[in-house]
């Protein structure tokens, strides 16, 4: 069963999981690439102007032979020069009249200005929804004091080990209608094997019959977060597809991931441990002077 959709604050369906061309696919030939997903079920595709990516991106879209209305196309604006020259170039790019979703790729690049070009882009209909990505809780508390239009989606990189310090960001948008697309959320398995999280995983992924990059995606999904990922391997694309049809997490089996990916990823855990053994070794070397000072005022004190 492919994923679902969820409802923007703007009333567009957003699909929930979306094929991305970032990350190790930037600045290539991505079409083989992006046909493939759309061959096997992705119909959310995600691009940039910085990725380089968005000529591919529309020759595989032509080449599928589908019509507009059954695909989602993300773009985004990185600068430099004005959003609707961007927008119109990104455009011609991809060989559409229109976007789905567009976003600001960067928080340095917004002003109040740049988010009216964005508004208007959306009332032109250059774009259907409007959005960010990589924004902070300060990002899109500065950005709604002045906005008309909300963004519709945040894009940041969230996984187990940055979720704790993502919590705050991701009530807030909750409370905003703003919904969290994730990249990079399988950063424990590639990134950061060998850490707290991996046991956790690796035991609900045996409960539930699933792979560890799918156990990572339900864990994603729980904290009501959309998904955009990557992958040459036709398999991997059917591997997350599938995450659809696989039991839910429990209850337990969430917050212990929680609580791993709190901890840390594997180099943090060593900082810590080292930090904790000079602390231990600073200590015992006080208590043995500790130790010398007092037997030496002793044997001085008999010895007057």
């Amino acid at each position: 069963m492919p994923f679902g959709t969820v409802t923007l604050n703007d009333g567009n369906e957003f699909p929930a999981i979306a094929f991305g061309t970032g990350s190790t696919m930037k600045f290539r030939d991505v079409t083989d690439y992006v046909g493939q997903a759309i061959e096997n079920g992705f119909s959310h595709i995600d691009t940039a102007q910085d990725y380089q990516t968005e000529t591919y991106v529309g020759l595989a879209i032509k080449e599928s032979g589908l019509p507009r209305s059954s695909l989602y196309i993300t773009t985004k604006y990185s600068g430099p020069g004005k959003p609707q020259q961007a927008i119109q170039q990104s455009l011609n790019k991809i060989g559409m009249s229109y976007v789905d979703l567009y976003l600001v790729h960067f928080p340095g690049l917004l002003s109040e200005s740049v988010w009216q070009e964005f508004e208007k882009m959306k009332k032109d209909g250059s774009t259907r929804s409007i959005g960010v990505s990589n924004f902070t809780l300060e990002d899109l508390q500065k950005l709604l004091k002045t906005a008309v239009t909300k963004p519709a989606v945040n894009q940041i990189q969230f996984h187990p080990y940055n979720y704790a310090s993502h919590k705050a960001l991701l009530e807030y948008c909750s409370k905003q209608n703003i919904i969290v697309e994730a990249y990079g959320s399988l950063n424990s398995i590639t990134q950061n094997p060998g850490g707290p999280v991996d046991a956790i995983v690796n035991a609900a992924a045996k409960r539930i019959g699933a792979t560890p990059n799918q156990v990572i995606f339900s864990w994603v999904r729980s904290k009501g977060v959309a998904i955009v990922t990557t992958s040459r391997s036709k398999q991997r694309l059917q591997e997350y597809l599938a995450v659809e049809d696989l039991p839910p997490l429990t209850a337990e089996e969430i917050a212990a991931i929680d609580d791993a990916g709190a901890k840390g990823p594997p180099d943090q855990l060593v900082v810590a441990r080292l930090a904790m053994q000079h602390r231990f070794e600073k200590s015992s070397s006080l208590v043995m002077w500790l130790a010398i000072a007092i037997v030496f005022g002793f044997a001085t004190f008999f010895m007057l």
